[in-house]
């Protein structure tokens, strides 16, 4: 393998970051994931083959370029949210992955070809599997979700979920690497090199087909299902900066109700309004119907009595003295109570009780702020984005909403909840047979970030087999079906109502009964590894 000079050895891990990005859902070329990394393989094998001039800062510097390079073009979006955020979750997310991509060159100069190169899908999925459950949880780049928008090479998500792909592109990249290397490096044989080819092409078509089976058996099962439900999806779009949260909350409410009349009717289950559509400043919990805003949806469902609403909202709790004061909890300016602020689904109706849910997966940085006992008073500082933002309360699981005759239970997402796989199938473990996704994307403007958003709850719909009716404020809504397939999709920052027929269902995946299972399996290995190369040191110096 000829040698490569420093400019070379940068453009080929610029051209990794790059790949990547050009693969991500907005850009709709998702197929270059199966080889992304290649170029940043090749600058590894360069160090690799320097052998005992092996340092690892050398590495880390080219995997950095990859890594920050791909968090940039991907998500400087995040900026229009919130610059000293948005700077912090990109920097430090692509010093992870760099981390991560040393740790397998590590492993790799330190035991065998074989050992080094899993490391490579062990260490990264390990990694991903962490990023979707710590506290600074920014699990957006996930391999695995950049088909969100091809759906129909990963309807197989129902059995792994996300890491699944991340596993199938991973792999695939070290088939690519290994065919590069026989092809143009300096690995000689011709069998070698058709036994390469043939592993490449069985790593990409092999799991497609499959794919389309599963369409092929799903659609077949289900095409005389005769249980819908019918809902009406409601997009304000308020704009989140200039009006929502600074605005008459009245006059939103009569814009959110004005739009619905134009499509509710007698056959109505369902009307969905976004995320913290109620912005009323005074919606708390301890005695919240008698709020005006909830007594102004519940003079609208007696005119529809079959109706159930379920709408976001801002909400707030007061702790009384004696009651148990969770960290979340805010002290009174200049008194000495407590209180909660939440953002809140809330579903109503005229038989039951009021049903709230309160968000949990929480944006660092924005929603909460990690480490709260670590940081001591700086965990009290939040970015505000309006609303509320800032530290919020959560509860410890998710629940369901029940229709008053048992005919539907739902599971509401809020937000970035929808980015958790595992989460979301929480909610079907739970009873949900359709799933809500209500949010506010208008904090990113126009920009790559609503899409991929919008993108990611259609891998939802295949993990749960779940039907997805989605209202954003600002941004796209839409109804998504258990394939995945869209349907009924509005204009961006347009006012709008769409309305459709969607089917319950009551059957379990195999991953939400079993979740990210990869992600542990690979947290273990991850272990294991670790321990094997551990030895491997320790041996080397005894001999």
């Amino acid at each position: 393998m000829k040698a490569f000079s420093k400019p070379q050895l940068y453009l080929l891990s610029l051209l990794t970051g790059v790949l990547l990005w050009a693969a991500w859902p907005a850009r709709g070329l998702p197929f270059i994931l199966l080889f992304a990394f290649c170029p940043l393989l090749v600058v590894e094998e360069h160090f690799y083959r320097q052998g005992a001039n092996f340092r690892a800062f050398k590495f880390f510097t080219y995997a950095y370029v990859s890594a920050l390079s791909w968090n940039i073009l991907s998500t400087w979006w995040v900026l229009n949210s919130t610059i000293v955020g948005g700077i912090a979750a990109i920097v430090l997310n692509a010093l992870f992955m760099a981390l991560v991509l040393v740790a397998f060159h590590y492993v790799r100069m330190k035991t065998n070809n074989i050992t080094g190169y899993a490391s490579f899908a062990i260490l990264w999925i390990a990694f991903e599997y962490f990023h979707l459950n710590w506290q600074c949880s920014w699990p957006w780049l996930t391999l695995g979700n950049g088909f969100a928008n091809h759906v129909e090479a990963v309807q197989w998500y129902e059995y792994t979920g996300v890491l699944g792909g991340s596993l199938w592109i991973l792999v695939s990249n070290l088939l690519f690497f290994q065919l590069v290397k026989s092809l143009w490096l300096d690995v000689d044989g011709k069998t070698y090199r058709k036994k390469s080819i043939i592993r490449v092409i069985a790593i990409v078509l092999i799991p497609i087909s499959v794919s389309f089976i599963i369409a092929f058996s799903y659609n077949s099962k289900t095409a005389d299902k005769k249980l819908y439900v019918q809902a009406v999806v409601v997009q304000p779009n308020i704009d989140p900066y200039n009006e929502k949260f600074s605005g008459d909350f009245k006059n939103q409410l009569d814009k959110l109700i004005t739009l619905a009349d134009t499509k509710v009717d007698s056959t109505t289950d369902y009307l969905i309004f976004p995320e913290t559509a109620l912005t009323d400043p005074d919606i708390w919990e301890n005695d919240i119907d008698k709020n005006g805003s909830i007594q102004t949806l519940q003079k609208y469902l007696a005119k529809h009595p079959n109706l159930s609403i379920v709408t976001g909202a801002s909400t707030w709790r007061n702790y009384n003295i004696g009651d148990n004061i969770p960290e979340s909890a805010r002290k009174y300016i200049g008194g000495d109570g407590f209180f909660d602020a939440y953002n809140t689904a809330i579903q109503l109706n005229n038989s039951s009780k009021l049903q709230l849910y309160h968000k949990s997966k929480l944006v660092p940085g924005v929603e909460t702020m990690p480490f709260r006992k670590l940081l001591g008073p700086i965990a009290d500082l939040a970015f505000s984005l309006g609303g509320t933002s800032g530290t919020l309360g959560t509860q410890k699981e998710p629940s369901v909403f029940y229709t008053p005759n048992g005919k539907t239970c739902v599971g509401t997402a809020i937000c970035y909840e929808s980015i958790y796989g595992e989460y979301i199938g929480q909610y079907v473990l739970k009873g949900a047979q359709l799933i809500f996704v209500i949010t506010n994307d208008g904090w990113w403007g126009d920009t790559p970030g609503y899409k991929q958003h919008l993108a990611y709850a259609r891998l939802r719909a295949i993990e749960t087999r779940r039907s997805i009716a989605r209202s954003a404020n600002t941004g796209i809504s839409e109804f998504i079906d258990e394939m995945g397939n869209v349907s009924e999709q509005t204009a961006w920052w347009v006012p709008a109502v769409i309305k459709a027929k969607i089917s319950p269902n009551t059957e379990i995946t195999f991953y939400v009964k079993h979740g990210d299972y990869i992600g542990v399996l690979m947290s273990w290995l991850s272990a294991v590894l670790l321990v094997y190369v551990l030895g491997v040191l320790i041996k080397s110096k005894i001999v």
